[in-house]
């Protein structure tokens, strides 16, 4: 069986990562325009660096928690058969030991080079000085994509959708486009669809089965009883 999963910002909540739109967190602190555009970091480098410096702090000092340990157990029983694309900028799949993971959004420990478009390991705190280690251009931003820009492996995403025999979206809150979309894909190529998510997302309705509760608790549930089957 062929699996491809989607995670979004919940999957990472119970690791203390707070999602999008949680109320107080870090992006309420700042208009998006500001901290997550590219004409907000050409206004202001400083501060989007400053803001990402505190994200990545804040990541690292998380820890993957039972859901992420799920499908690291998961794509150890299965191999490459199984695909995890995620929304999220932190590397708790990877640290749990995933290691088929696509970031579609970026990574907040990669940086990238807005003048020659190379990427290397970011530093734990970047600034708006450091030069690039390609070009030397003191061009550097977090390798992040930016509202306006294009997510990474999109074309792949999509050919793993159509190969897929499940497609399971976890933690998602079912309107951000393109990911939004990927259920449909992946139905309409035959796949079987499950949404696994805190309470039902806005396109709950689109998938064949709905669990719903915190990851930690029904990600593991639902990785035993699909070892099980």
């Amino acid at each position: 069986m062929k699996i491809v999963i989607l995670t979004g910002a919940g999957i990472s909540a119970e690791s203390g990562l707070g999602t999008f739109r949680d109320a107080g967190g870090l992006w309420e602190k700042y208009p998006i325009e500001q901290v997550a555009t590219p004409e907000g970091f050409a206004a202001d480098p400083a501060l989007v660096h400053g803001f990402y410096n505190a994200r990545r702090a804040n990541s690292q000092s998380a820890a993957p928690n039972a859901a992420h340990d799920a499908l690291a157990k998961l794509e150890g029983k299965i191999g490459e058969n199984l695909l995890i694309v995620t929304q999220n900028v932190d590397d708790l799949h990877e640290r749990a030991g995933s290691k088929s993971v696509w970031h579609m959004h970026g990574a907040l420990n990669r940086a990238k080079c807005a003048a020659c478009e190379q990427t290397w390991n970011a530093p734990s705190e970047m600034h708006p000085d450091d030069p690039c280690p390609h070009c030397r251009t003191p061009a550097t931003r977090p390798d992040i994509v930016w509202f306006g820009e294009m997510p990474y492996y999109m074309e792949e995403i999509y050919d793993r959708l159509h190969q897929a025999d499940l497609f399971v979206s976890i933690g998602t809150s079912g309107n951000v486009y393109p990911a939004a979309g990927f259920v449909q894909e992946a139905a309409n190529a035959g796949a079987r669809t499950l949404e696994l998510n805190l309470e039902p997302s806005l396109g709950a309705s689109s998938f064949d089965e709905s669990r719903n509760g915190p990851a930690s608790q029904i990600v593991p549930e639902w990785v035993d009883s699909l070892l099980k089957g």
